[in-house]
């Protein structure tokens, strides 16, 4: 069972790495300090929304998984 859980832990980080990889910054330096050319960085739509959502259900998977790993 704990190679089963450490297998599939070692799966869902290696998808959560690709998946944080794969989401889109802002233009750098420069739009932290205001110059954003009117883009809105809060909003996400289309396939950068279902990324997010990916990363953050593969995150919390990965959270359980390390936690059963501590328990069993």
């Amino acid at each position: 069972m704990n190679h089963i859980l450490l297998i599939a832990q070692v799966i869902v980080a290696t998808l959560l790495i690709i998946l944080i990889l794969l989401q889109q910054r802002g233009s750098g330096l420069g739009q932290a300090f205001g110059g954003g050319g009117g883009e809105s960085y809060g909003i996400r739509r289309g396939m950068e929304k279902k990324i997010f959502w990916a990363t953050v259900f593969f995150g919390t998977i990965f959270i359980i998984l390390a936690l059963l790993n501590l328990i069993i």
